[in-house]
């Protein structure tokens, strides 16, 4: 076990924006006057400060459509491969995702809960520090992953794509995404609510930020689902903070302001 455990590593979530539609607000509001334009000849010649004014009134009155022409792509790395599979869940997006099947992965970094920190499992006996359990289980798993493949040859892609199998989902990976803004305010609402699990939801909260100062017109008063519903709908499963959100997310809207 110990011989595998140099080739694997913790490592953290980390996101960037690396593209997204030049000049957002204008093009918003240019699609949305051209809906009642009679003349259109200078219809994409928008004023940047008057065309931000007019999209966070369309975003007031639910005028959602024209905000699904600007896109944004996000390179996210870092990240689980139990993540990836809640953020694919996603369906009106476009997706790249490292493989498991072509990338060997005799030694992968990987991502620990960190609800283990300080915990203890009962193992034979014995108490032992849950995370460095956790870290000695990885590098049992990274071991008996280069010896199946050794087994199956070696080989690249026709030996990854079967020893992948014992990979387990604390496997690191890196997926470039690329969303709409308006299907990315959904995300945001689904995402940044306190039930979703928190790595995703520290991966939303990078994309919130960088989101908000591209486009702060559309995204400066996006958040979870109860700051747009002035509310918790949870019901019973509420996290019962509401109000603590509603402030913290009050006070991200005017540091963007």
């Amino acid at each position: 076990m110990v011989k595998f455990m140099n080739k694997v590593k913790k490592t953290k979530a980390k996101v960037r924006l690396i593209r997204y539609t030049g000049a957002p607000g204008e093009l918003i509001a240019s699609a949305a006057r051209l809906c009642y334009a009679e003349e259109t000849e200078t219809i994409f010649d928008q004023d940047p400060g008057q065309a931000e004014k007019f999209v966070g009134m369309l975003r007031d009155m639910g005028h959602m459509s024209p905000i699904e022409h600007c896109v944004f792509t996000f390179y996210i790395e870092g990240v689980s491969r139990a993540m990836t599979h809640q953020l694919v869940r996603h369906r009106l997006a476009s997706y790249s995702q490292r493989s498991q099947r072509y990338v060997t992965h005799g030694g992968f970094d990987y991502v620990i809960p960190p609800q283990l920190k300080g915990k203890k499992v009962k193992d034979n006996g014995a108490e032992v520090d849950a995370e460095r359990y956790f870290e000695e289980t990885i590098g049992y798993l990274a071991g008996r992953y280069v010896k199946l493949n050794e087994a199956l040859g070696s080989s690249g892609e026709s030996s990854n794509e079967d020893a992948r199998y014992v990979l387990p989902n604390a496997c690191e990976t890196k997926i470039l995404m690329t969303m709409n803004a308006r299907v990315l305010l959904h995300f945001f609402e689904e995402r940044l609510c306190l039930r979703a699990q928190w790595e995703i939801r520290g991966v939303a909260n990078q994309m919130l930020m960088l989101a908000r100062e591209a486009c702060p017109s559309v995204f400066n008063e996006a958040g979870p689902k109860c700051i747009r519903l002035g509310k918790c709908p949870e019901k019973k499963l509420t996290c019962g903070k509401f109000e603590k959100i509603k402030k913290r997310y009050a006070k991200l809207k005017k540091l963007v302001a």
